[in-house]
């Protein structure tokens, strides 16, 4: 019998989910139907967004961002290091030019500090993706300050997020943002399947995004009276619809996004308390009026001192049927973002963070069992 594997992360579906999905599954559209209207509305009711547009995946929502904002050549964006490669692939592939600032060392988001001094020596710096790492929101009232100040438009890549709160606000992402990112991929606190959103409380930005994730199809009402077939368009747009049956799952999901929140809180507060006294170890912190979704719950280990490489810790918990994550591999160290610049990036506090950082199991379903099985492997590896 093969051995059941405690994944880092597992999506939570139940019979509700299987229902409705079901039932949009019998529906006469299966794509562009009232499930994605309906999905966009609970969004905003929920996140507090005046507007929203559902897609493909939170890397599509990322994308289309940068093409609503007009990035172009030249532009500089920034980012973190530490991120999945579609925060940085999303300026890329809009023609902008990427760079980093390093993270602050106990939220594992972008320092600020440092932010301020590249944004008061590049005045090519057009826009900043600041994501909310693991699930603890950035410093978004310093955000705020500095986007108004250097007149920057603000991206929250809020992926990791999903439920968080920023001074006791579920809704605060669009209060400080220009534009909300989201990804629903299984892993994430709420899922679709594949899927993703952008959410902002400009209307111009979210029906310039509409108009992209369809071709850039457009249907002058003049026009189709006459003509019902007719459209046309203005620009090349992209397929980055969502179907109608996981926009009814992401219905479902957003139901139970509070209880999914407190699921992991749960877990998280037990990682602590069974590891807070451990030698060699750094837990994940929860600072600046935050409420941490733990999307990730990243621990930190020095290899070093432990007399075991990352490498052999991870085939060691592996073999016990423990599949843990690393998240992330800094950006600037992937070899074709190396190749990008001339002289080498150094980010040191995420390069150390690298060093260390691995993701334990956390996600709503995870059983005490498992957790009691995870906690016994770590322990007898590090000490």
């Amino acid at each position: 019998m093969e051995k059941k594997i405690i994944n880092y992360a597992k999506q939570t579906i139940d019979r509700s989910d299987i229902k409705i999905v079901k039932t949009a599954l019998n529906s006469e559209l299966l794509t562009q139907g009232p499930y994605s209207e309906n999905f966009e509305k609970n969004i905003n009711k929920f996140f507090g967004s005046r507007y929203s547009a559902v897609m493909s995946n939170g890397t599509a929502g990322l994308f289309l961002a940068g093409k609503a904002l007009g990035w172009k050549k030249n532009d500089v964006i920034i980012t973190s290091p530490i991120t999945f490669i579609a925060s940085a692939n999303a300026i890329i592939n809009n023609g902008a030019a990427v760079d980093f600032v390093d993270i602050d060392k106990d939220t594992y988001n972008i320092d600020i500090n440092k932010l301020e001094d590249k944004l008061k020596k590049n005045k090519k710096i057009k826009s900043i993706i600041a994501v909310d790492y693991a699930g603890h929101p950035c410093d978004w009232k310093s955000l705020k300050y500095l986007s108004n100040k250097y007149k920057v438009t603000l991206i929250n890549d809020n992926c990791h997020a999903i439920g968080a709160k920023y001074m006791n606000d579920f809704q605060y992402a669009v209060k400080f943002a220009d534009i909300v990112v989201h990804s629903y991929h299984p892993t994430k606190n709420i899922t679709t399947g594949e899927g993703g959103s952008v959410l902002s409380n400009n209307k111009i930005i979210i029906n310039k995004i509409k108009i992209l994730r369809n071709h850039s199809m457009i249907k002058p009402h003049f026009k189709i009276k006459k003509y019902p077939w007719y459209y046309e368009i203005h620009e090349a747009g992209f397929n980055f619809r969502l179907t109608e049956f996981q926009c009814a799952l992401g219905i479902s999901q957003l139901k139970k996004i509070r209880t999914f929140i407190e699921r992991r809180r749960d877990i998280a507060k037990k990682y602590h308390k069974t590891l807070k006294n451990l030698e060699n170890i750094i837990l994940p912190k929860e600072i600046n009026n935050s409420t941490h979704a733990y999307h990730l719950f990243p621990l930190q280990i020095n290899f070093e001192e432990i007399k075991l490489n990352k490498s052999d810790f991870f085939f060691q918990m592996l073999k016990q049927g423990i599949k843990l994550q690393v998240h992330y591999i800094p950006i600037h160290l992937q070899p074709f973002y190396k190749n990008m610049y001339k002289k080498k990036l150094r980010f040191p506090i995420a390069e150390e963070f690298y060093k260390k950082e691995i993701s334990l199991p956390i996600y709503p379903n995870l059983t005490k069992n498992e957790f009691n099985k995870v906690i016994y492997h770590l322990l007898k590896l590090i000490n």
